[in-house]
């Protein structure tokens, strides 16, 4: 009996198949906590590109009702203003006749990030891609929603620094996001929350 236990490769003792299940549950319990740990992370990302979206997205608002076609207000004197204009170009008044274009970067920028998020174990990375989730759907809205027309819609610009272009909270978000990968990526610190050293 034994033999032929052997053969066909039953367990001599009920006790045997208790330790292989034992030694299997740590590294189940592993992989759970890496989900969750990735959950987290999602999160996170999410959570920060919302905020990031609403801020702005009210912003806009508030300035569009209150601001637009009406003179400039000092904020730190004539160093910084609140100053209405609307923006077909990029971020900081940039390339004003490929409207259309920035419109697709913005939208391939967003699928990207959502494919990134699949690998998300690091919790900067959830920050910076959250900033430039929250900052890419703030202009793609403009540039969708607002006039001229779809896709070709100028973006509201509001934040008029002495001596340099006139922005909006998102792309504050964009550059703050970028600001952080680059950093990020000089530390060697991956998305997937592994450190790798050149």
């Amino acid at each position: 009996m034994a033999e032929a236990e052997r053969i066909i490769g039953t367990p001599d003792t009920p006790g045997d198949g208790g330790e292989e299940a034992a030694q299997a549950a740590p590294g189940a319990s592993g992989a759970e906590q890496r989900r969750a740990g990735r959950g987290r992370r999602i999160a996170v990302l999410f959570a920060v590109a919302a905020f990031a979206y609403a801020l702005d997205l009210v912003s806009k608002m508030i300035v569009v009702a209150k601001l637009e076609h009406h003179a400039p207000i000092e904020v730190v004197g004539d160093w910084l203003e609140f100053h209405a204009i609307r923006n077909p170009g990029a971020a900081f008044g940039f390339g004003g006749a490929f409207t259309i274009i920035f419109t697709v970067i913005a939208a391939a920028v967003i699928v990207v990030i959502f494919r990134l998020a699949r690998k998300l174990y690091s919790f900067p990375w959830a920050v910076a891609l959250g900033l430039l989730l929250g900052g890419a759907l703030g202009n793609l809205t403009d540039r969708i929603f607002r006039a001229p027309g779809i896709f070709e819609g100028q973006v509201v610009d509001f934040i008029a620094p002495k001596g340099f272009a006139v922005f909006n909270l998102a792309d504050s978000a964009i550059v703050c996001g970028g600001i952080l990968i680059v950093l990020l990526s000089f530390r060697g610190l991956d998305p997937d929350g592994t450190v790798h050293k050149d």
